[in-house]
């Protein structure tokens, strides 16, 4: 008997106890073993976790801006490339985060609930990662922008148009030295652009080619009708397009600048 009166006591402490720091006692069986709670319960005295909601997710604010607006770099690459992943974004990737950027983030976190500010925070980057893949090569420079190839040996000297397949570029060269660089695209699989050694043999500032009957700025003619020059539509579309065996360039005014600087006779080396 007094030894039951002792047992008894001694849980009634420890039940004390237990109610003072927040925690269950195990209850005993029978048999004298400790069996395993059904539920714990956890002392109401906790404050609430700051940095998560009543229904147990992030808030949208505070967050720490990620990128902004006037930002540039591999990062809002990223950005732009995983906004088209989702049909947020067309343009770019351009690796500067321009209004059409801006706006693309605004729409996507109004669709999400989150506040609309049109800056990538830290909530924003983590719903968009979970929505998207790791963008490739190809998608964050769908419209250029990829650092120039090594320069072909044949290159090397004189004055040079330098174009590469590769990482579509075209290097502006005189003896050996790169003046300008510039992203091109080249023909589709039925008109590819040619490879070799040519010469700029005629330029044509307001040229429209008579086959296709498009408009053809700043053209300088190396291989019979493939010529370098501005396309509106390289400009509109990216890669998305294709020409018709010519090097397109995207930029009006380095085209612009090129085109006063080359000179029939200038060499052209079109490789891979």
């Amino acid at each position: 008997m007094r030894n039951t009166v002792r047992s008894a006591a001694v849980l009634a402490s420890a039940a004390a106890l237990a109610a003072l720091f927040g925690c269950t006692v195990q209850p005993v069986g029978p048999d004298g073993k400790r069996s395993l709670p059904v539920h714990v319960e956890l002392p109401s005295s906790r404050a609430p976790d700051p940095t998560r909601s009543a229904a147990g997710t992030p808030p949208a604010s505070p967050s720490r801006v990620l990128f902004s607006r006037g930002d540039s770099g591999p990062g809002v690459r990223e950005l732009q490339a995983r906004l088209r992943q989702v049909d947020w974004l067309f343009d770019g990737p351009t690796g500067t985060y321009d209004d059409l950027t801006e706006r693309a983030v605004s729409g996507f976190q109004g669709k999400r609930g989150l506040p609309r500010t049109g800056a990538a925070d830290s909530v924003t980057w983590r719903r968009l990662l979970a929505m998207t893949r790791p963008p490739g090569k190809w998608e964050l420079y769908l419209m250029g922008g990829q650092p120039a190839a090594a320069p072909d040996p044949r290159c090397m000297t004189g004055r040079v148009l330098c174009i590469s397949k590769t990482s579509r570029t075209l290097r502006w060269m005189v003896d050996g030295r790169t003046l300008s660089t510039m992203s091109v695209r080249f023909g589709s699989q039925y008109t590819p652009t040619r490879e070799g050694v040519f010469r700029v043999y005629w330029k044509s500032r307001h040229h429209v080619s008579t086959l296709y009957h498009s408009s053809m700025p700043y053209a300088m003619f190396f291989s019979g009708g493939q010529a370098v020059h501005y396309s509106y539509d390289f400009a509109a579309r990216g890669y998305a397009g294709g020409s018709h065996g010519c090097v397109n360039v995207r930029d009006e005014t380095a085209v612009a600048a090129l085109f006063a600087q080359v000179r029939g006779g200038d060499k052209v080396v079109v490789s891979w």
